[in-house]
């Protein structure tokens, strides 16, 4: 069973629709304290069910502080359980709510949709804090949001998987990865003229990078990080990780070092993806 709960906006009910279109059996809403029984009762009346998420929000304001204590009756259930949360910077919120001119489920004439959203982040810290997995959808589009509970999730939802994605440093660091490591000290392609124009996926900058001892060094450093350390990270219970390749602009050296880790690790594991955050037509 997966629990699927977010902020108002940041791509909860795309999330529980991906889930459904997967084969789940999906339940949006339901009152928190019938979370202990959903288990036995989803046996009962469906005994060939074997996949199953539950929406959870805000609309539970009334009972979310006893949230850790029913989830822990559900597991005692024998219920393989996972939770999911969907996130998105306030700025991000703020943008989807003006644009949508949609109303926040918590502002009213004296409160405004800044001051529902704080509020909405403090009342859901019992679940974001016992989250599994969370998804910061700042910078993703429903599309491509689809994409990434797909590749995270699929049809093992329970299954390892690896999401490495190259970003640009002064764009700000993207706010789910688990690790980020940073392509800033090596030589600059953007610094050459011929090379400006092209990004890490284009050969004139391959080629410059792959003649560049520094260059090669660091990658074989962080591949050889990664191989040893992403397993005892899987040992550990973690079902996902995101890695975060950067660089001052995220076209050239992180979209370069990002592929090659890409390739790389799929050799070893499975289920390992790319995004380059810099190149959205990529």
């Amino acid at each position: 069973m997966i629990i699927v709960s977010g902020l108002s906006g940041s791509g909860k009910t795309t999330g529980l629709r991906t889930l459904e279109d997967l084969g789940y059996y999906c339940i949006d809403n339901l009152p928190i304290t019938l979370l202990p029984a959903l288990g036995e009762q989803l046996r009962a009346e469906l005994p060939n069910l074997n996949k199953a998420a539950v929406g959870i929000d805000i609309r539970n304001s009334s009972r979310l502080e006893q949230f850790g204590e029913l989830i822990d009756q559900l597991k005692a259930s024998d219920v393989d359980c996972r939770i999911v949360f969907f996130t998105a910077s306030r700025s991000t919120l703020l943008n989807r709510f003006n644009e949508t001119r949609r109303k926040h489920p918590l502002a009213d004439p004296a409160i405004s949709t800044g001051e529902a959203i704080s509020r909405e982040r403090q009342l859901l810290l019992p679940i974001s804090e016992r989250a599994d997995l969370t998804l910061d959808t700042s910078n993703h589009t429903i599309y491509d949001l689809r994409d990434r509970i797909l590749a995270l999730i699929g049809d093992q939802p329970l299954s390892t998987s690896i999401v490495i994605q190259s970003f640009g440093f002064k764009y700000g660091a993207p706010g789910d990865l688990d690790m980020i490591f940073d392509m800033r000290c090596l030589p600059n392609p953007n610094w050459h003229d011929q090379l400006r124009p092209h990004t890490g996926l284009d050969q004139p900058v391959i080629e410059f990078l792959n003649n560049e001892p520094l260059v090669q060094q660091l990658y074989n450093s962080t591949r050889e990080f990664l191989e040893q350390w992403i397993p005892h990270y899987f040992a550990g219970g973690r079902s996902y990780l995101n890695i975060g390749i950067g660089c001052t602009g995220g076209r050239h050296r992180s979209v370069f070092i990002a592929q090659k880790l890409t390739e790389s690790l799929s050799e070893k594991f499975n289920q390992v993806t790319i995004k380059h955050r810099e190149l959205p037509d990529i």
